[in-house]
């Protein structure tokens, strides 16, 4: 029987998979050397969690995660497997097994065979990830004065310690997944501009969820690329959050010395980092 103690329940938005083909395409030596210098560019304020998470499409093998909210997935296969189960309820052969319903076998009312995608749509799925483009600045926005303002004192408070503005993707021809993807030459040497670490922080928001880490990732949360951030309504893992204003106002734990940075600084200066934010 379902009890009370048993219910888990948070707020999550849906992450945005637009240009999830680049962040695939990231070295892991890339996401690790981040986080091993932010405590030093930080005074040991902020110390990015890396985790390596098994590949479902190479068993045994592991590679630092960077897919949703706790970073539980690595590759978009393996992200693509996870939401065809766990989100529409259809098995795979990286997932065959069904879910139960509180605790209860579903054969009652899901009589189809598993796996139960027989055309391989999750490799589809994930394709079509791969084949979306990054989203675009607001280039007129961008280019004002108070944007540009805003970009230097977004750099110079911290924030782009964890919301790194650039990398640059693995060579075309490179094998990653455990050797079941190659990155091509759309992918390939690209410099991108995500705004994120993709490792996982304590910001005091988090949920005491563990999702393919260890206990201390309970409270900790990927952090989400702000690119195309401005086309969003509702903002923070939990949607919470309806301005910018109040998403900085709620970065608590490491981001505290970040924020104290943002409110010593003048009206005009606020302005200008939300300005940068709005062309993002």
């Amino acid at each position: 029987m379902f009890s009370r103690q048993d219910a888990v329940r948070t707020f999550r938005t849906s992450l945005n998979t637009l240009g999830d083909g680049f962040i695939e395409a990231i070295d892991d030596h890339a996401l690790v050397e981040i986080a091993h210098n932010q405590p030093q560019l930080s005074g040991g304020m902020i110390a990015g969690q890396v985790i390596r998470v098994p590949m479902l499409e190479a068993p045994g093998v592991v590679r630092v995660g960077r897919f949703g909210w706790k970073n539980q997935h690595a590759s978009l296969l393996s992200f693509s497997a996870d939401a065809y189960l766990n989100e529409v309820g259809i098995t795979s052969r990286l997932l065959p097994e069904e879910n139960t319903s509180m605790g209860n076998p579903v054969a009652a009312f899901d009589t189809v065979a598993d796996p139960e995608d027989i055309h391989s749509d999750i490799d589809l799925f994930a394709r079509f990830m791969r084949a979306t483009k990054a989203p675009p600045r607001d280039a007129s926005m961008a280019a004002t004065p108070d944007a540009r303002a805003g970009a230097q004192l977004f750099n110079q408070i911290g924030c782009a310690i964890c919301h790194v503005p650039s990398f640059v993707t693995a060579p075309p021809g490179t094998a990653i997944n455990g050797g079941t993807f190659v990155v091509p030459a759309a992918l390939g040497n690209k410099s991108i501009h995500p705004f994120s670490d993709f490792l996982l922080h304590d910001l005091g928001t988090g949920d005491g969820i563990v999702q393919n880490g260890d206990a201390s990732t309970a409270n900790k949360l990927r952090t989400p690329p702000l690119w195309g951030v401005r086309m969003r309504t509702r903002l923070l893992h939990d949607g919470q959050s309806l301005t910018f204003e109040e998403v900085i106002w709620r970065h608590r734990g490491e981001a505290r010395m970040v924020v104290a940075k943002y409110y010593l600084l003048n009206d005009t200066q606020r302005a200008q980092i939300l300005r940068f934010l709005r062309s993002l």
